[in-house]
């Protein structure tokens, strides 16, 4: 069965449509020293490293309303972290299910591993990093959803955006494919949108300046948001704004929004 108009739909064989969410985040702080930079790094490291980010995924795929087939996990040296679902709308008989899938149980011998959903499949990536120029450190993390069936991963995005720090958020979701119904009419997606936006919790529209471009004949939506108020204390790494001058505080504020804004456009100002 499928959705299409607010109608239940029966389909010919199994729904095709395949459907991607791809999910960047970025937090940025203000570190005064190279030292208060690398305890960022290490601080954020630590905050989101494999075994958290195993779990934010674990979640998204119970939200969405899939199993868990396997898990792939990995922190990095000197930073960063993957972790890689491969997930099933149905839950796969043990008889059916490949050796090489572990079911999400992790056990201490295994220190790689990679988690699969059936035909789908979920994975994230961290990405830490400062500015070898200023005081700024940036941390963004790339998460990816894709379904296929009649789960949809938009269904997760506002525990996705509430599970991170946001200052800057980019959002691609896109349906491809088509799938039949029993008189063979094709049906390219299966359920309504026209913008990612309708799919966000009222009270987080509310904290951010968002641009959208979409192509909905395409079925392909995109959308940016930027955090629109600049609580400079949350920003600062390892200082008390109280110890700051005003001077100190404006210059600071100028350096954050500038990265802020280019991260958002995409472009060098």
């Amino acid at each position: 069965m499928a959705e299409v108009g607010g109608k239940k739909m029966k389909l010919y064989g199994f729904n095709n449509l395949t459907k991607s969410l791809s999910f960047n985040i970025y937090d940025i702080c203000y570190t005064k020293t190279e030292e208060d930079r690398k305890k960022y790094i290490e601080y954020i490291d630590e905050q989101y490293n494999s075994e958290r980010l195993t779990k934010i995924l674990t979640d998204v795929t119970n939200i969405i309303g899939a199993n868990v087939l396997n898990i792939a996990k990995q922190d990095y040296d000197p930073q960063g972290a993957s972790v890689t679902l491969l997930i099933s709308e149905e839950e796969v008989p043990l008889y059916v299910l490949d050796p090489s899938c572990n079911r999400g149980i992790l056990t201490p011998t295994r220190e790689n591993i990679v988690g699969h959903l059936d035909k789908s499949h979920v994975t994230v990536h961290t990405y830490p990093e400062s500015h070898p120029q200023n005081n700024i450190a940036t941390f963004r993390v790339d998460i990816d959803v894709a379904t296929c069936g009649e789960i949809s991963p938009i269904k997760a995005l506002n525990y996705l955006i509430g599970s991170f720090d946001s200052d800057i958020i980019t959002i691609d979701y896109r349906v491809r494919g088509f799938t039949r119904d029993i008189d063979g009419y094709k049906h390219f997606i299966d359920h309504k949108i026209s913008s990612i936006q309708d799919f966000i919790d009222s009270e987080t529209l509310k904290k951010y300046n968002l641009i959208d471009m979409n192509i909905i004949q395409s079925n392909l939506f995109h959308t940016k948001m930027k955090v629109k108020d600049l609580d400079l204390n949350n920003y600062l790494f390892e200082i008390d704004e109280e110890n700051l001058t005003k001077e100190e505080r404006e210059d600071i504020i100028k350096q954050l929004e500038k990265e802020m804004t280019e991260i958002f456009y995409g472009i060098n100002i």
